[in-house]
Parts: structure tokens; C-alpha cells; sequence
């Protein structure tokens, strides 16, 4: 089988590579380079030292290594998106339009095409039921990754690889550090990738700049601060307010009028909610159920954690709508809610909060 192994320098897909070859493959090594394009040219990840990572794993076991850049496909996918989806005062998930453009789908039209398999250090497994492939959860429930690649399709997930989907975190640094892999102690990237060192707000302010508002309670509707530009705060954002007399959290912003609106105290009512509400949902496989109708008992999530909630889902019309059994926090438009089986094993499909 002809495999094309995607090696970032970290641990994880480091260790990707020696399962592979303990398997008997002989993948091909390629390093994405992504990064920004503005006015003073490239602003790249920290990748040199990635890169002499990577060329040595690719030394080490044998295996051609290529480097390619998806640096103008990244800023006209994810980058602008990223941008366009802040200034509309909605949340975005750049990591999982990466996945979903960028390496499953740039890097496969123009490389991964050439190859049978495209295997990646995500914690994810897949499934074959009936002789159709699934998105399923990894081993390890508090790494799993499924959430990033929640918006995958049919024809990605069915190319794709997880070679240590099915270890622990632990064990994967057991192996690196036996096999003396330069990544063995390497820390777990954080944050947006194509960011690099680059402050979040510091991004914001280049392309969206300032605009002073007013910070107001929802519950007393007085004004108790200012901010710069709706644009830098979240819903559910509770640091960085610059407010006295907290803690105060967002829960919602007016874009119109460009004012953010905040609650006090450490567990405010108006933080939670249980009907998450989405649009543009896509299974991933197909539907489980088949002809959808009524609600069906599933697990899902909103956010990248390792705790999965328990719901319903059903669909009125062309929207598909959660019912969480437990309270939510934070729920944001353009956030992305991942939906698994009851089960938690299959990671069925998502849609974009609304």
C-alpha cells in the first residue's frame, strides 16, 4: 500500500511513522508548510525546527521526505475565513477547516492523490461497518481529536489513517522516547497553528483594527467598561475584560452597535443553555438511522474537550437541533457542534451553531 504520512515534528506524528513501518509500510514523508501572506510578506509558523525534526525521523526509517507549501491555499481558506467569520461576531474553528482544506483537501488534490492512504498523528480511529468507513473516537477519550475532523466527508475519512489512534498518549511517548525519537519530550502544540508566536489580538487588530464600545450588564443594563472592538471577545470569555468586581463573562455581543454584553459571578444563569441549534449539518458516513425522523439519543460536542455530553437530536426542516441534558456553557454562533452515536464510539457528523 502506497502511503503518504503527514509529519508535523511532534510526538505524535513522529511515532506515526515508526507504527507504520513496525506494520510493514513504507510511507512517503511530507511536511506542509502553512503560514500568513499580509503587506510584510510571510509570517510562517516556527518551522525550522519542525522541519529538522521531521527530516530526521524521515532519515532514520528510510523514507522519502518532501516539503510543500499550502501558504496562499491556507490564507484563501482558512486565514480569510478565520477573519470574515470574527468581524461577523461569530466564533470560528480554524483547526477544523484546516483538516477539512488543507490537508485532506489541498494537499489531496495536488499530492495525496498519488497514494492509497494519507495517515496523520490525530488521535481518531476509523470503522468499517457494513462495508462503509466511520469516523470513530481514539483510545485515549481525553486526547481524542474526532471534534477536529468533524468536518470531514466520506470520501476523506475513507483515505484516511490513525496509526496511534488506538494508544494512550503515554504510550506514545514511551515509544518516541525508546526509539529515541528528537520529539520524544516535545510539548503539545497550543493554539492556532498559522499564529505561530503571534499574540491572537495582535492578529485581530492588523486586520479588524479598533473601535471602542461599551461593555454592558445584561441584567442591570448599565455600563461598566469599554473595550476596543467586539471582535476581540468570545462568548463565555471570562479573562481580558479589563472589568473590577468580577469574575464578569460575555454572553452575548451586538455587532450593529458594537457592544459586549457581560454577567457577574462565578456561575451566571445566562452563561448555560441546553438547545444548540444547527445549520448546514453533513454526516459524515450517512445517517445511522436512516430515514431521520423523530429524535435519537446521541453524545456530542461543542468545543474540543474530553467530555462528551449527553442529547437528543432531531431535525426540523433543514435544521438539526441538540437537546442537551446538561446545561451547556458558552454556546456560541459559529461554533461547530460535533454529533457521535449514543455510545460515543462514532463521530457521526456536524453543522455550524446558528
Amino acid at each position: 500500500m502506497n502511503i503518504a504520512a503527514l509529519v508535523s515534528g511532534g510526538v505524535d506524528s513522529s511515532v506515526v511513522v515508526h507504527q507504520l513501518k513496525e506494520a510493514g509500510y513504507d510511507p512517503s514523508i511530507f511536511y506542509i508548510k502553512i503560514g500568513m501572506e499580509d503587506e510584510h510578506g510571510y509570517i510562517d509558523c516556527p518551522a525550522e525546527e519542525d522541519i529538522e525534526i521531521t527530516s530526521y525521523i524521515a532519515k532514520k526509517y528510510g523514507c522519502r521526505f518532501e516539503i510543500v507549501s499550502l501558504h496562499e491555499e491556507y490564507w484563501e481558506n482558512v486565514v480569510s475565513y478565520t477573519i470574515d467569520a470574527v468581524k461577523r461576531g461569530l466564533t470560528p474553528n480554524p483547526d477544523m477547516m484546516c483538516n477539512k482544506l488543507i490537508k485532506f483537501g489541498c494537499f489531496e488534490q495536488k499530492w495525496g492523490h498519488a497514494f492509497d492512504k494519507i495517515a496523520t498523528g490525530h488521535y481518531a480511529s476509523t470503522s468499517i461497518i457494513e462495508g462503509k468507513t466511520y469516523l470513530s473516537t481514539a483510545v485515549d477519550k481525553a486526547k481524542d481529536q474526532t471534534y477536529f475532523l468533524g468536518q470531514v466527508d466520506y470520501l476523506q475519512i475513507s483515505k484516511l489513517m490513525f496509526p496511534i489512534g488506538m494508544l494512550p498518549k503515554s504510550e506514545v511517548r514511551i515509544i518516541a522516547q525508546a526509539q529515541g525519537l528528537p520529539s520524544a519530550q516535545r510539548k503539545d502544540s497550543q493554539g492556532i497553528c498559522f499564529l505561530g508566536k503571534i499574540n491572537y489580538n495582535d492578529f485581530i487588530r492588523r486586520y479588524l483594527g479598533e473601535l471602542r464600545g461599551k461593555i454592558i450588564d445584561i441584567e442591570t443594563n448599565a455600563i461598566v467598561g469599554e473595550h476596543q472592538g467586539y471582535w476581540f471577545h468570545t462568548i463565555g470569555q471570562r479573562k481580558g475584560l479589563g472589568l473590577s468586581g468580577g469574575p464578569w463573562f460575555v454572553i452575548k455581543k451586538d455587532v450593529d452597535e458594537n457592544i459586549v454584553y457581560v454577567a457577574k459571578g462565578y456561575d451566571p444563569a445566562m452563561q448555560y443553555g441546553k438547545t444548540i441549534n444547527l445549520q448546514g449539518f453533513d454526516f459524515i458516513t450517512e445517517d445511522p438511522w436512516g430515514e431521520f425522523d423523530g429524535e435519537r439519543d446521541i453524545t456530542f460536542k461543542i468545543r474540543h474537550t474530553p467530555e462528551f455530553t449527553q442529547g437528543k437530536i432531531s431535525r426540523i426542516g433543514d435544521l438539526y437541533s441538540i437537546a442537551s441534558d446538561d446545561k451547556i456553557q458558552g454556546i456560541a454562533a459559529g461554533q461547530f457542534g460535533v454529533v457521535y452515536d449514543q455510545h460515543s464510539r462514532l463521530c457521526l457528523g456536524s453543522g455550524m451553531i446558528i
